[in-house]
């Protein structure tokens, strides 16, 4: 029975991808941004007890990534295809009108994510030194950042940050560092706790505590600034098992 728990968790994973691709392909985004953070918490707890049960195998592994794909790989490129499709619809001051002759390829810059997530998933299959920390940014970090960006214009909290966003040359250079972040060779520290102790975990432990603190002030706006923080604190850092 305990072998079949990791799989079960990884089918919730999917199955919370699936329904987050229905809703934002209707422009649900609040919905598919708790659908997507959902599914990661189910892709969390997978790997955890494949661990703790010690029943990790090829199957497992490619499940998960396939799982991932759909959640954290298919729903952000489309999370940004309908971003670029809703400015082409209200905001004709960037000239993306059906008049012009680009516009009917500029929403699909946003499955560049989608494309990224691919090489990147079938890249962690094969690398042996993404044991204990990660090379380029994980498929769930980079979802989040790209699904909170529709949460933090419907916050509205800072206007210059929502007018930044509703810029469409923002989220083109935001889709092509997107899918190079995820495949970049920046070594990057793991959340993933084993044998905890606080002098072996203090940056996990000080980075977790500096997110909640992030997202009590700042709300889904903490969400791109916390991702940002993990990068920058992992290249200070700069982890051991990844160089």
């Amino acid at each position: 029975m305990k072998k079949h728990i990791p799989n079960f968790l990884t089918f919730l994973n999917l199955s919370a991808g699936l329904l987050a691709l229905v809703h934002a392909f209707n422009g649900n985004y609040n919905e598919a941004f708790s659908l997507v953070c959902l599914g990661i918490f189910f892709d969390f707890w997978d790997g955890f007890f494949a661990r703790k049960f010690n029943v990790s195998g090829d199957l497992g592994l490619q499940l998960d990534s396939m799982a991932d794909m759909v959640t954290s790989g298919v729903v952000p490129g489309l999370v940004m295809y309908k971003m670029f499709a809703d400015i082409q619809e209200n905001q004709e001051m960037y000239n993306l009108t059906e008049e012009t002759w680009f516009m009917g390829a500029v929403p699909y810059i946003g499955f560049l994510i989608t494309l990224g997530s691919a090489y990147r998933l079938a890249k962690f299959n094969i690398d042996t030194r993404q044991t204990d920390s990660f090379i380029g940014l994980p498929t769930p970090a980079n979802a989040l950042f790209i699904l909170s960006l529709p949460m933090i214009l419907f916050q509205n909290q800072f206007q210059w940050v929502s007018d930044i966003i509703s810029n469409p040359y923002f989220l083109v250079i935001i889709s092509v560092l997107s899918a190079y972040i995820l495949n970049a060779e920046i070594p990057l520290f793991s959340l993933k706790i084993k044998n905890f102790t606080f002098q072996k975990y203090k940056l996990q432990v000080g980075f977790l505590v500096a997110s909640v603190i992030l997202l009590f002030a700042l709300q889904y706006l903490a969400i791109p600034l916390i991702i940002l923080l993990y990068i920058f604190l992992s290249l200070l850092v700069k982890p051991k098992a990844a160089i």
